[in-house]
Formats: C-alpha cells, structure tokens, sequence
C-alpha cells in the first residue's frame, strides 16, 4: 500500500468513525427502547433525538427499561415519573410535549 493509499483508507476510517459518534449510536438505542415501551415511530425518533443531547448514558439506560405494551406519551411519561430522576423527568415531559405537539424541531414530518 503506498503512502497517499494509506491516507486516504485513514481519512475514510475517520470519516465513517466520526458519523458513528456515541451520541449517534445512543439515539438509536433510545428510538428502539421508546418504541419499545410502546411509543410511535414519529414520537419516537423525534424524542431520541432530543433527550440523547440532553441526558447522561446512564439516564437513558433506566429509559430502556421501561418496555411495555403500546401505551400513549401520557402513559409513558407517568411511568418515566416513578423513575424518580427529576432531570431524566424534565427532559422526557419536555421531549413528549414538543414532539407530540408538532413543535419540537427535530419532528420530522410524517
């Protein structure tokens, strides 16, 4: 492999590194866990992206147990309450209430 080959398969590695950044990778986790816990897709996705930059790994490992049967974003965020994590419940109550609404940015259309 000559040098300039090298450096391009480096720069490529750390591009494709770069778009897999854990946030990333959290937020894919958090829509799966949300959906999961009976969430809609749309509600879903919008939610993930926000609370992925809003809380710490360790917040959104106590989201993902919280599966259950389909169950309604006022139902989810009464179950996240008893969690007991007043910032976990802010971002969640927020997230809900942005997402469901239409109002959130990162609602998508759909």
């Amino acid at each position: 492999m000559t040098v300039r080959a090298g450096a391009a398969t480096l720069a490529a590695l750390t591009i494709v590194l770069a778009a897999c950044t854990p946030a990333k990778l959290a937020e894919g986790r958090v829509r799966s866990a949300l959906m999961d816990a009976g969430l809609s897709q749309p509600n879903a996705a919008c939610m993930a992206e926000r609370m992925t930059d809003r809380l710490t790994l360790g917040q959104l490992r106590k989201l993902q147990a919280l599966q259950s049967p389909k169950r309604s974003i006022a139902d989810y965020v009464m179950t996240v309450r008893r969690v007991g994590d007043r910032e976990l419940i802010e971002v969640t109550v927020g997230s809900a209430l942005l997402c469901a609404s239409g109002l959130a940015p990162e609602r998508k259309p759909g």
